[in-house]
């Protein structure tokens, strides 16, 4: 989805230590294929929406309800997720997260062939409702299949295989939803049939494979550990979850409507196109947050976050001129600037909150909610506006973001 977290915690196998690292690498590539599918399911969402704008002849305001169904799920879904994991296992919650995977993709299909948004609504809702399950599993998972010193190498390869499933979405589906040259939903029937298929062969490895058990052992100083402040006291903690929610508003507005603007103000370029752009899109949010990271060994985290988010903020002053093929390039720039932006406002908002730190990531995850709204909000600016005002949305959301890394990360 967003991106992955940066964790505070360490986590501990109940399996045996001498366990040979090639037992794990089986497990590993299974855990890793949950990164690449959510990465792939919110690389279609996009597209998705200019398609359903063409075939169902729906208003732009009321296809960003795609995004509204998607993230609303990730809200509703996360805390029951973390009860049913801790009561059951993280096994069985990512078998479950599978399962609905699958049984939102398939429902794809009727909802295709009634031609009922309403339909494909539901179904998406089931289908992230499942993506909410793998994303609350897998980082624990990662941490724990092989060697300790390794485990932050194996999460950041296993995350980079969420940018792959983001950057091969769009392409995907420019060349499925908009190359055949039919203008009905036969391609969205077949891709997620097989997609759902997919799925259910995961589970079903999943469900033949051992995995370790595993439990938290959360590494802080006594100092944090004896702060027995409630976790709404930690005043960096707040203003790191209203930042988050504005972020993820920001970056699903962003690519939501991607593709109208892209046809609206670059004139002659096609949908198909306009997709692949978006792909383009995803590869430098993917590369930024290898650039991220390297920059990171000289600058301040909170620092660095402040000066992408500011330059995003100038960016999309810009996009808001409309102004042909320029403002398309500034759009696409606007993605290698969010990379860093989910992960760092994460770590800043959880750090040093001693025992109440997985309460205080829970509420991280929730607040993924602002990707539900904004979206319909750029909808409604659109109708009333034009779709380029739309844009200054995003700004003001980075705006926020830019006053978290400013001062609002101070633990106080």
């Amino acid at each position: 989805m967003a991106g992955g977290a940066v964790s505070n915690s360490t986590y501990t196998s109940t399996k045996d230590t001498g366990a040979k690292p090639g037992s794990y690498l089986f497990p590993f590539i299974l855990v890793t294929s949950l990164f690449f599918l959510w990465g792939l399911a919110y690389g279609l969402l996009d597209v998705l929406n200019k398609h359903f704008q063409e075939v169902l002849n729906i208003t732009t305001k009321r296809s960003t309800l795609l995004q509204g169904a998607y993230f609303g799920a990730y809200f509703l879904m996360a805390l029951p997720a973390g009860m049913f994991m801790n009561k059951f296992g993280y096994k069985k919650g990512i078998i479950l997260g599978l399962m609905l995977y699958a049984i939102g993709a398939f429902l794809f299909y009727p909802a295709a062939n009634a031609l009922n948004f309403d339909f494909f609504l539901a179904a998406l809702f089931i289908l992230a409702c499942g993506l909410a399950c793998l994303e609350t599993a897998a980082n624990p998972y990662v941490t724990v299949l092989g060697a300790k010193e390794t485990s932050e190498q194996r999460l950041n390869l296993s995350q980079c295989f969420n940018g792959l499933g983001s950057f091969l979405g769009p392409i995907i589906g420019a060349k499925l939803f908009f190359g055949s040259g039919s203008n009905d939903l036969t391609t969205v029937k077949l891709t997620y049939i097989a997609i759902g298929v997919v799925v259910l062969l995961i589970a079903g490895f999943f469900y033949r494979t051992p995995l370790p058990e595993i439990k938290e052992a959360e590494q802080e100083g006594k100092e944090v550990m004896e702060d027995t402040r409630p976790l709404f006291a930690h005043r960096h903690f707040v203003l790191g979850v209203v930042a988050q929610f504005f972020y993820v508003a920001a970056q699903v507005g962003v690519g939501a409507l991607f593709i109208n603007y892209v046809t609206a103000y670059w004139h002659g370029i096609s949908t198909e196109n306009a997709s692949y752009l978006l792909s383009v899109g995803m590869a430098l949010f993917m590369g930024g947050r290898f650039v991220g990271t390297a920059l990171m060994r000289k600058v301040a985290p909170n620092q660095l976050l402040a000066i992408y988010a500011f330059i995003n903020m100038c960016l999309c002053a810009f996009v808001m001129t409309g102004n042909g093929a320029p403002s398309v390039y500034a759009l696409i720039a606007v993605f290698f600037f969010m990379s860093i932006m989910f992960p760092t406002i994460f770590a800043l908002g959880v750090k040093d909150l001693g025992k109440n730190t997985k309460r205080g990531a829970s509420f991280q995850v929730m607040s993924i909610v602002g990707g539900a709204s904004v979206p319909y909000v750029m909808g409604i600016v659109t109708e009333w506006q034009s779709l380029a005002i739309s844009y200054g949305i995003p700004t003001i959301c980075f705006f926020i973001v830019f006053l978290y890394g400013w001062k609002g990360y101070k633990r106080v």
